[in-house]
């Protein structure tokens, strides 16, 4: 149970340091809506979702209302639509995003994730089907997100599936011109996928977990760059020195506040929905809101632009206080949990890549301590489908050689050259297409094709 000092700290986070519950995400087996008919398939699709989910809205804002802290995104994530769609082709796999599309709207939430494939060790034909109708299935919904698996510690990297995926991704932007491309911005390219994931565009319910699950994604860095900002000025007004490790444990203690405060929120939405409680994922992710901002923390930690030398190892730090709290906060700790630096939704980190001071090569460096990668990286619209795969496969090799979730969410924005502004509104920011230097220097590498093989740390049981 918390504590009067944690509710009463859990009151000035809420009112002047943007803690908010970022997403309640309720996932669904949708395994046994398989069918041989499309239509029956769809009907079985909609009616799970519907007796399932059809309160969750209203009841996240019910348990909301009661603590006072805003629950900001409701959300499902489903099985992976590539198990129900290897008998229906093109054509039932827009129906099935169309359906998807109608239900969430009819529900409420703000997304619904699964439309995803695991491509790491090869493409099935559901697989296929999936990643081949991406283009017109999410540049014509509205609330359906998806994500592909492409590699994992133990299978390598299916370099085959990244090739195709540099044409998906411009044929995804291309085909949503008018919003900018913002389609491709729903489409999330991973080595070693969460099963519990409830962020998007990458949330969906994997093999491992059970019926139905409420998972909870919490975020604080406006409570973590609050905390660290109280601690140094009060370090400096009594003259005493502080040390990194003196920072770091602050900000354990921030996360470790707004990891119980999450999890109390997500049992309850559970026990109301009749559901179990999956997990929390303690990220800190960052708005486009001042003040909360990673961006914002690293400048409080030092770092007076951020890409400086030091910006990776102070963001290796954040990574893993925010880990260590969370994981004495809660024994259910799952998702991402790290810190997110996605470039559009962190105002402080577009302005660093504005001011020139925050570079692709860089951005990529800090990716191989924290979570997930290169994320909502806008880059020219011409960008060649081969500098795709192989700015995918750089990151990817992250998380394969490190153990970790790492993923791509690249934007190539149709017109748009390095320097451009790109705004997306809302919760997605806006941020300069970014340079990429040496175009077209990787296509040999990437036409060989084939699977990079795991390393020799895959064999580690």
């Amino acid at each position: 149970m918390l504590q009067t000092d944690e509710v009463l700290s859990t009151i000035r986070m809420l009112h002047s340091e943007h803690l908010d519950v970022r997403a309640v995400t309720l996932a669904l087996n949708l395994n046994d809506c398989a069918s041989p008919s499309a239509d029956q398939m769809c009907k079985k699709v909609h009616h799970k979702i519907m007796t399932r989910a059809s309160r969750l809205v209203e009841i996240c804002d019910e348990v909301g209302g009661k603590y006072g802290i805003p629950v900001t995104n409701k959300r499902i994530a489903i099985s992976p639509a590539s198990f129900l769609l290897s008998p229906h082709g093109h054509a039932g796999a827009l129906k099935l995003a169309q359906t998807l599309d109608e239900v969430a709207t009819l529900c409420r939430v703000d997304f619904v994730g699964g439309f995803t494939a695991l491509v790491q060790k090869g493409i099935s034909a559901g697989a296929q089907v999936l990643i081949d109708s991406l283009p017109e299935v999410l540049s014509t919904t509205k609330r359906v997100c998806s994500s592909v698996n492409a590699a994992s510690r133990k299978a390598g990297i299916n370099m085959d599936a990244l090739h195709q995926l540099g044409h998906v991704i411009p044929a995804i932007a291309n085909a949503d011109a008018a919003n900018k491309g913002f389609a491709a911005a729903k489409l999330v390219v991973f080595a070693n996928i969460p099963e519990d994931n409830p962020f998007m565009a990458g949330a969906y319910m994997g093999a491992g977990e059970p019926e139905a699950a409420i998972n909870i994604g919490v975020s604080g860095p406006g409570v973590v760059g609050s905390a660290l900002q109280r601690r140094i000025a009060a370090a400096k007004a009594s003259n005493r020195k502080l040390t990194l490790s003196d920072l770091a444990e602050e900000i354990k203690f921030a996360s470790f506040r707004v990891t119980r405060v999450g999890e109390l929120i997500g049992r309850e939405v559970a026990e109301r929905l009749n559901t179990s409680f999956g997990i929390v994922d303690l990220s800190l992710a960052p708005t486009p809101t001042v003040g909360d901002s990673i961006g914002e923390i690293l400048k409080t930690l030092g770092i007076a632009k951020v890409g400086a030398p030091g910006s990776t190892a102070a963001i290796a730090m954040l990574n893993d206080a925010v880990k260590k709290g969370g994981l004495f906060a809660s024994s259910s700790v799952g998702g991402l949990s790290g810190a997110f630096i996605p470039v559009s939704e962190d105002a402080t980190l577009a302005d660093a890549v504005e001011q020139g001071h925050l570079v692709l090569e860089k951005l990529e460096a800090m990716t191989s301590v924290c979570s997930v990668g290169l994320d909502m990286v806008m880059i020219p619209g011409n960008t060649p489908p081969a500098t795709i795969a192989a700015i995918m496969a750089d990151e990817l090799a992250i998380g394969v050689i490190n153990n970790k979730t790492t993923a791509t969410r690249l934007v190539p924005v149709p017109g748009c050259v390095a320097g451009d502004k790109v705004d997306f509104g809302g919760l997605f920011g806006a941020s300069p297409v970014m340079e990429i230097r040496n175009v077209e220097a990787s296509g040999d590498f990437v036409h060989f094709g084939g699977r990079i093989p795991a390393p020799l740390q895959s064999l580690g049981n």
